[in-house]
């Protein structure tokens, strides 16, 4: 499993028709019961197949996904926030209403740099590796999830994003991170160049909700920010500890900080307060805000396990 250690070191209703209802006596079928079968059995057939379409996939538990893989990326689905969209190294889940999670496309690539679109709930966009091997480039889908197909190779590519971010204040801008160099798009993905060298130590990227060319920076030394599009960085929080995810939503800033855990500020005047610092040993890697209730946030923590707060952060339980 991969983890950053920061101390060392992402028409029928379902059911089969019934042949045990009683016959009338002068029936055509009683007298010929070969007949019957047959007669009846196309309809069976008809019935199983129409049952079968009308079915969900089976789920998993959240616990067993959790043995079997682990989750690079989250987001809630904006069309359905009950519903949350979920990148694993073995391909790309969904967990629905009722906690099961539901692998929604055929595809079992290692997802990278998962990001959905800030507006087009239909549309995701992701990088990283098919099960065969290689780099995927610049990945999107405009079904939600279910097909997916390459946008771009990149520059050097196929690139592997493992950072790819897209800013909610201008959403044909990207940002993706490949061989230790930032890349930026400006086009929705199409294009791409190479914009500057990434910060020492880069765990996480976030794109400002107010301005497409700020850019925040969890890393191994603190927390960093951008004014200029990567191009130059300078300390956002006085506590240069290590940073394991930072998130831009709706002009809110979170971070989480080890040693002094979730972190808030408004965007606009990043003054940072503490909204949990209860996590001992434990930190989170990946973050999201319901797009329709912003104290709603879900998260992922070190252990694969998710997490389900419901007044923005300061009380958290499992999913």
């Amino acid at each position: 499993m991969q983890r950053i250690d920061f101390l060392r070191y992402s028409a029928l209703g379902g059911g089969a028709l019934s042949a045990s209802w009683p016959l009338p006596r002068s029936s055509h079928f009683a007298d010929r019961p070969g007949l019957f079968r047959s007669a009846l059995t196309p309809l069976l057939l008809v019935a199983a197949l129409l049952a079968g379409c009308s079915s969900e996939p089976e789920g998993t538990s959240l616990e067993q996904l959790r043995q079997q893989t682990h989750i690079h990326g989250l987001a809630f689905d904006r069309a359905d926030s009950e519903r949350i969209l979920l990148a694993t190294h073995h391909g790309f889940h969904v967990v629905g209403g009722d906690g099961l999670a539901r692998q929604v496309s055929n595809e079992t690539h290692d997802f990278m740099g998962f990001t959905p679109h800030p507006q087009d709930a239909e549309t995701l966009f992701s990088s990283g590796h098919p099960a065969r091997g290689g780099n995927l480039g610049v990945l999107v889908s405009s079904d939600g999830g279910r097909n997916w197909e390459q946008r771009a190779s990149g520059v050097d590519g196929p690139v592997d994003f493992h950072q790819l971010t897209i800013s909610e204040a201008d959403p044909d801008v990207l940002y993706g991170v490949h061989a230790g160099r930032l890349q930026v798009s400006r086009d929705g993905g199409q294009g791409w160049r190479v914009q500057a060298p990434v910060p020492d130590g880069l765990i996480g990227l976030a794109a400002s909700s107010r301005d497409p060319q700020h850019l925040y920076a969890a890393t191994k030394g603190g927390l960093l920010m951008s004014p200029n599009g990567g191009e130059r960085w300078r300390q956002l929080h006085p506590e240069r500890r290590p940073v394991s995810l930072v998130v831009a939503d709706g002009e809110e800033l979170y971070a989480f900080m080890l040693g002094v855990g979730l972190i808030r500020a408004d965007e606009a005047t990043r003054q940072w307060e503490v909204v949990n610092g209860d996590w001992g040993e434990r930190y989170l890697t990946h973050l999201a805000v319901a797009p329709d209730d912003p104290a709603r946030l879900v998260a992922a923590d070190d252990q694969g396990r998710l997490l389900l707060s419901t007044n923005g952060g300061q009380d958290w339980s499992p999913l």
